[in-house]
């Protein structure tokens, strides 16, 4: 499709970072932008004139509402991981998909997902996710793409990470030194998904979304010393410390599913789970992710140190 014909975009989960990352970018190529929430009007984040739909997912009628005039879709499930709330959730966003005649729902899983089943919820309630759509979208005429993504780069540009890689170039994270992960930022996985909703010849297929670039953890250090140009250093975190710090943000059970991940890859499973792939999807969806040094280089790092100075 081209750009010149606006969009109108069923953005579920716009108010996260990566949803409001994609509802953003859509809305500065002149897409409207339509979302759902609970929050209230001075706990909305700024999407760049969004229109906002009070309901919940849980709420078949809510979603319709959202799905009203729609032409496409784009669906993040919010860090929730109970079974049945996942199911009713893709469920209904199949539902309504299907209802409204939308054009093409592009999924982003939030992460990979193994080949085999699991015992993480992280992994398999995304997977289950995947299954309600393209069962409840089969036959419609609606075409699902979905999109796996890695390891987000904008984590380590965070209150958790940002002072001590500014202050003492530390980079701490949950992920063994030797395993070679494909970073993306939001602003990246926001490209995809774009390009996911408009382009040819991906309709129907699931993309492990990253480039083809994977870095173990020192590389990764060495990637960000050159973009904030001093010395950094990797120091793989435990994963049970990175929950209990996540778990003061977002609650305990919110962080024991995000950090699952984090448990299954220091299991030593599945140690490619994360890394780049050939390159096939990148030049099926025609974008290109960001160096991570370019990327580091963009951000505002001052603001987590103690003075301009200390970072240049």
């Amino acid at each position: 499709m081209s750009d010149h014909i606006p969009m109108r975009v069923a953005v579920v989960g716009a108010t996260g970072f990566q949803g409001g990352a994609v509802a953003r970018l859509l809305a500065e190529r002149n897409h409207r932008v339509r979302t759902l929430t609970r929050k209230s009007e001075s706990e909305r984040p700024e999407l760049g004139g969004a229109a906002f739909v009070l309901g919940d997912l849980a709420n078949a009628d809510d979603v319709r509402h959202l799905f009203e005039r729609a032409t496409h879709a784009s669906v993040v499930m919010p860090l929730v991981y109970d079974t049945e709330t996942v199911r009713t959730y893709a469920r209904n966003i199949a539902d309504a998909a299907r209802e409204s005649g939308v054009r093409r729902v592009v999924y982003n899983s939030n992460t990979r997902v193994p080949e085999a089943s699991t015992n993480v919820a992280a992994f398999e309630t995304r997977r289950l996710a995947e299954t309600v759509l393209r069962e409840g979208l089969r036959g419609s005429g609606v075409e699902l793409v979905v999109l796996r993504p890695p390891v987000y780069l904008d984590n380590l540009f965070s209150p958790w990470n940002g002072p001590a890689l500014a202050r003492d170039g530390v980079l701490a994270y949950p992920l063994p030194a030797d395993t070679r992960t494909a970073w993306v930022s939001h602003r990246d996985l926001a490209e995809a998904v774009y390009a996911a909703l408009t382009a040819d010849g991906v309709a129907g297929r699931t993309l492990d979304i990253g480039g083809s670039q994977s870095l173990t953890g020192d590389e990764l250090a060495t990637a960000f010393a050159r973009g904030l140009g001093r010395d950094v250093h990797y120091v793989p975190l435990p994963p049970h410390v990175f929950e209990e710090g996540l778990a003061q943000a977002i609650g305990p059970r919110a962080a024991a599913g995000v950090a699952g991940i984090y448990h299954y890859m220091a299991s030593g499973a599945g140690p490619e789970l994360m890394a780049g792939d050939d390159g096939s999807a990148a030049e099926a969806l025609c974008v290109r992710p960001a160096p991570v040094d370019e990327w580091v280089a963009r951000q505002p790092w001052q603001i987590w140190a103690d003075d301009a100075t200390s970072v240049s």
